[in-house]
């Protein structure tokens, strides 16, 4: 089962970056692979947090799968904790965490990011499993050269 996790320094404030992870309706305009993206519901927890259920197309060479999560949307603690509903996988989880770095240290913030999944299918899991350091990469610089459009003054 492959994982991947890494901490990133960004020029950008940790609460910019929690809202561009947040903002799952528009992964399609710039994540690899994300073809479509629906938001099923958002529920207020009453301790600062909401949990959402979202839907995401996947499509990779010839497979095209759905996939449902449950996001913990921790914006207090400026973190998101996701975990796999249904669809291609196994078993899926992942987080991002954010932390504004001191001033003293050339300000913006770090970003942590996490994922543990396996897919059910053999073949995809093979294929996946050639390119999945660079895909996940790919992934994490996608979210870069986002905050880069949206941030970048």
């Amino acid at each position: 089962m492959p994982t991947h996790g890494e901490t990133r320094r960004m020029p950008y404030t940790a609460r910019q970056m929690y809202d561009l992870v947040a903002d799952v309706m528009r992964y399609p305009e710039f994540i690899p692979w994300i073809s479509a993206a629906r938001i099923r519901s958002v529920v207020p927890q009453g301790d600062g947090t909401q949990k959402m259920e979202a839907d995401l197309v996947v499509s990779f060479k010839v497979f095209r799968e759905k996939f449902g999560s449950r996001v913990l949307l921790d914006e207090p603690n400026l973190k998101l904790d996701i975990e796999y509903l249904h669809g291609p996988f196994k078993h899926m989880r992942s987080r991002w965490q954010f932390a504004d770095a001191p001033a003293q240290d050339g300000g913006g913030c770090e970003v942590s990011f996490f994922v543990d999944f396996e897919f059910r299918n053999a073949v995809l899991q093979k294929v996946i499993g050639v390119v999945f350091h660079e895909a996940m990469q790919r992934i994490v610089r996608a979210f870069e050269e986002r905050a880069k459009v949206l941030y970048a003054s």
